[in-house]
């Protein structure tokens, strides 16, 4: 009777009606088959899964002295905040203002604590994200490896020690850039992540400021004024701009390779990166910027054209080799330098020369290790990322 009255009606109403009777029925038959079925077929003996036992937990480790620099070196993104101390040295080194190895240092240090409590601040903030994503659930705070209440004193006795000792050592202007960066990145940037694509944009300006904060340490000028006008030599209160811009250009191939091939992850932790919401343009963005048409050459042609994450692998291992070669050629060609003079050598009477370059051959070696060592945990990371990707 009920096939009959569907038939019957199916003739006179659109499909859609038709579509909602029939499930209709088909729902009521099935409550009334349930209904009169015996209590012996009815599953009622159905139980959630039994708790996990405490045994299968392992205990969170104790806090030692070396466990607790891991932790720390975790929070501040080691890799990333040396990436920034080697870029805010290049704009000292292209300075032509001479400095001393004191300040030198101290805008190393400054800048390594700046982007330490700025990358412990955006984690605190992103624990229940990490959390989704299978890229970051190794984090300490998400692991529970440290207490929220830990992390935030280690971000805020950095986030105070490195422009104290930018302010210190340098100028009030660099421990203002460095400042600035931190609440730029901790601020705007870490909520604009899970609202909109321009996150890329403004993480990028984060990117850009150390070279500022390097030329600004040794007591170069960034806005033109009438003690210092715009000349065409390097001089130039513009000169740290053009850093800035080639900062700024060069992390749009960089980031957004990264990203194309780890958009599962973002898409993951609900992050709004253009990756996710429109692989195409992510792709254009990267290509279109100066700096990157000069490196990427038919691999950027390739990768915005066709995609695909081998193409995005390729184009991001470029990325780490070609900022720091660039930086090196321009430190390397610099008009007039005088290295001696430079670092506070030259010019001393005949003592404080033999001092300085007895101290010259260790610093170098120390230096030469140092750089070796960044470069080749920068090319490492890179191969197990691209291999587990």
């Amino acid at each position: 009777m009920e096939t009959l009255l569907f038939y019957g009606i199916s003739r006179l109403r659109p499909l859609s009606l038709r579509l909602h009777l029939h499930l209709h029925l088909r729902h009521s038959s099935a409550t009334q088959q349930l209904e009169s079925s015996p209590a012996s077929l009815q599953r009622t003996d159905i139980q959630p899964p039994p708790p996990i036992p405490l045994a299968s937990y392992r205990p969170i480790p104790a806090l030692t002295p070396t466990r607790l620099v891991s932790i720390y070196a975790q929070l501040s993104k080691a890799r990333l905040s040396s990436f920034n101390v080697l870029v805010a040295m290049s704009g000292v080194a292209l300075s032509p203002i001479p400095t001393t190895v004191p300040v030198l240092l101290s805008t190393a240090l400054g800048t390594a604590l700046c982007s330490a409590s700025a990358n412990t601040l955006n984690q605190l903030q992103e624990v229940p994200y990490d959390a989704q994503m299978a890229r970051t659930r190794g984090r300490p705070l998400v692991r529970r490896a440290l207490s929220p209440t830990h992390a935030a004193a280690f971000a805020a006795v950095t986030g105070l020690a490195g422009p104290v000792l930018l302010w210190t050592m340098c100028n009030p202007t660099t421990a203002f850039l460095g400042a600035a960066n931190i609440a730029l990145y901790a601020g705007p940037y870490t909520w604009m992540k899970r609202r909109t694509i321009w996150n890329t944009w403004v993480g990028a300006i984060v990117g850009a400021v150390p070279p500022l904060m390097g030329w600004a340490a040794v007591g170069g000028t960034l806005v033109p004024s009438a003690e210092h006008p715009i000349t065409f030599v390097l001089d130039n209160p513009l000169a740290p701009w053009a850093l800035f811009a080639l900062m700024f250009s060069w992390q749009f191939p960089h980031f957004n390779s990264l990203a194309h091939f780890v958009r599962g992850a973002y898409a993951q932790g609900g992050y709004r990166m253009l990756a996710v919401l429109d692989p195409r343009k992510n792709r254009l963005v990267a290509l279109r910027h100066p700096c990157s048409e000069r490196y990427l050459g038919p691999r950027g042609v390739a990768f915005n054209k066709f995609g695909g994450d081998a193409r995005a692998r390729t184009v991001f291992m470029h990325s780490l080799w070609w900022l720091p070669v660039v930086l090196g050629l321009m430190i390397v060609h610099k008009n007039n330098a005088d290295w001696l003079q430079w670092i506070g050598v030259r010019g001393m009477d005949e003592e404080e020369r033999v001092r300085a370059c007895a101290f010259l051959p260790f610093a170098f070696k120390a230096n030469s290790r140092f750089l070796l060592s960044i470069s080749t945990r920068l090319f490492n990371a890179a191969t197990r990322l691209s291999a587990s990707s």
